[in-house]
């Protein structure tokens, strides 16, 4: 149906008897106003010409503001139907006022984060909150557009993280990935054209580098176990570190989450932080006896079997997300120390728990059955994880040329 763009005096006079100019979109027979700024008695509007009578003491000055309201209506308009975009009288009235082409990185970037909040995705909040900042520092303007991010612009983004911010190679890549995502949610909203997209061939080639994942050894492994040195403190980060590990490198935002009444039928059954999949694990003995020191603490079947959540506020995912924080960066502490008393030369940390897994078990456990074990969604994911930890191909054929 045809849209209907007109200046005209509303018919709403206010206080002071005097009416307002209004630019009118009609779609669909729904109308929606545009107020210009201005009210005029009645007696200067001419309605045929649709303009101010010449009698008024500013007549030309609001002439002229008048005609350049319609024509940024009608601009604003067609571009909107060259774009085959089907929208409604308000959304063009939105448009015209508020236009998404004029939508800086920053304002995209704070309606992305307010998103990953309102979707308690509050980790990736997080590190995102610190990307977008970043863009905007280096910029030195709330007011970038999205067509000054070139090639150029990113690559000496990409300088100014490594040598002014002196993070790593895998961070400037995540930080790169964030440009992106706005970028394309940017082309998407018609803030910018396709032809300004600075990734690609040819252009900005995103590749994560290849990290050294390290996991201890059997051996490691036993001396923390059984080490007879340890705090009272170490002694429960040590728990928590091998019940991790006894699950095949359970996160550690999901260990402190486990209440006694996700264990049933010799089974732990829990849905995952990261992804909300739901899980059954068989839990090992070695596991058992861990949570066994903790029954003296438990007051109810929906108790946490480990006391980091058990004060937290469960209504409020930034609480929770804060109590996590908090504890990993205690564990991690205290595995430092555990890691001396133990004579254990690798950086030890509650997420190489899972490299530990990958180690240990090597290719002694087929492919599909690591993936469920360490709950990724594709198997690429597992075999390019588990690579890091299977080397007796190699090994092999060095030893074979070696051999005289």
């Amino acid at each position: 149906m045809a849209t209907s763009v007109k200046v005209l005096l509303r018919n709403k006079v206010n206080k002071e008897g005097l009416y307002p100019l209004v630019v009118r979109i009609i779609k669909n027979r729904k109308p929606s106003y545009i107020y210009i700024g201005h009210y005029i008695d009645k007696k200067y509007w001419n309605e045929d010409e649709r303009k101010v009578r010449k009698s008024h003491p500013n007549s030309a000055r609001l002439n002229n503001l008048i005609a350049s309201k319609l024509a940024e209506a009608n601009s604003t308009l067609i571009e909107l139907q060259s774009n085959d975009m089907e929208i409604s009288a308000q959304q063009i009235k939105k448009e015209i006022k508020n236009p998404m082409s004029d939508k800086s990185f920053n304002e995209l970037g704070q309606d992305y984060l307010n998103e990953l909040e309102r979707n308690n995705k509050l980790n990736q909040l997080s590190a995102d909150k610190v990307r977008v900042k970043y863009v905007v520092e280096f910029s030195k303007s709330l007011a970038l557009n999205f067509r000054e991010i070139d090639e150029i612009f990113l690559r000496r983004f990409m300088s100014y993280l490594k040598i002014e911010k002196g993070v790593s190679q895998r961070s400037i890549v995540n930080n790169l990935v964030v440009v992106r995502t706005l970028f394309n949610r940017a082309i998407r909203a018609g803030i910018v054209e396709q032809k300004h997209y600075p990734f690609g061939r040819d252009k900005i080639v995103i590749r994560f580098p290849e990290s050294t994942k390290v996991g201890l050894s059997i051996e490691e492994v036993q001396a923390i176990a059984n080490s007879d040195k340890l705090s009272l403190q170490e002694q429960h980060t040590r728990n928590v570190w091998l019940f991790s590990f006894y699950l095949a490198g359970m996160r550690v935002g999901d260990v402190i989450k486990i209440k006694w009444s996700d264990i049933y039928d010799g089974r732990l059954n829990y849905r995952m932080n990261k992804n909300s999949k739901l899980l059954s694990l068989q839990l090992p003995e070695k596991a058992i006896d861990i949570i066994s020191h903790y029954e003296d603490s438990k007051q109810r079947n929906d108790d946490f079997i480990f006391p980091e959540m058990k004060k937290a506020n469960l209504k409020s995912p930034k609480d929770i997300l804060a109590k996590t924080k908090t504890a990993t960066k205690k564990f991690n502490k205290y595995l430092a120390s555990i890691a001396t008393k133990c004579e254990i030369d690798k950086k030890l940390t509650m997420h190489i728990a899972r490299h530990t897994f990958g180690n240990i078990s090597g290719d002694k456990i087929p492919i599909q059955t690591l993936q469920k074990l360490y709950r990724h969604s594709s198997i690429t994911t597992t075999i390019n994880y588990q690579s890091n930890f299977t080397h007796k191909e190699e090994d092999e054929a060095l030893n074979k040329v070696l051999d005289f």
